[in-house]
């Protein structure tokens, strides 16, 4: 059977990161996982939550920082409309949405970039007060 890199919606919401990205197998729970390690090193103060169903990492102060979704062909990194508009010019090679970008499986994953992003992200908040959506 070949393996899926979508979601296999066998069990109920998760309550805990581990068990989203236990719901994932090959290039998805890959990419999960790399994007996991990125966040705690990136901010290592923050806690993970399950936000809405998907893993989030939340600033001290209890504000959500970011979210990631794992998807049929891609993941996607949610920030604030705000944090994303900041990489316009960066992000020119993804697809993107409101506060979301894109990341293909299977591609390296734009780890540089992510960082400057959540570290404007943690900026964002504690300079400027922004909350999440």
């Amino acid at each position: 059977e070949p393996s899926r890199a979508c979601h296999t919606g066998a069990m109920a919401r998760p309550q805990t990161v581990d068990e989203y990205i236990d719901g994932f197998t090959g290039p998805g729970r890959e990419l999960l996982e790399q994007l996991r390690a990125l966040a705690h090193e990136a901010v290592p103060e923050a806690s993970e939550a399950i936000k809405w169903g998907y893993p989030a990492w939340v600033h001290p102060s209890g504000t959500i920082l970011f979210m990631v979704s794992g998807h049929a062909r891609h993941a996607s990194v949610a920030f604030t409309p705000s944090t994303r508009e900041g990489f316009d010019a960066q992000l020119a090679g993804f697809a993107t949405g409101k506060g979301t970008v894109k990341l293909p499986y299977g591609q390296p994953v734009p780890g540089d970039l992510l960082r400057r992003m959540i570290a404007f992200r943690v900026r964002e908040h504690e300079d400027d007060g922004v909350l999440w959506m």
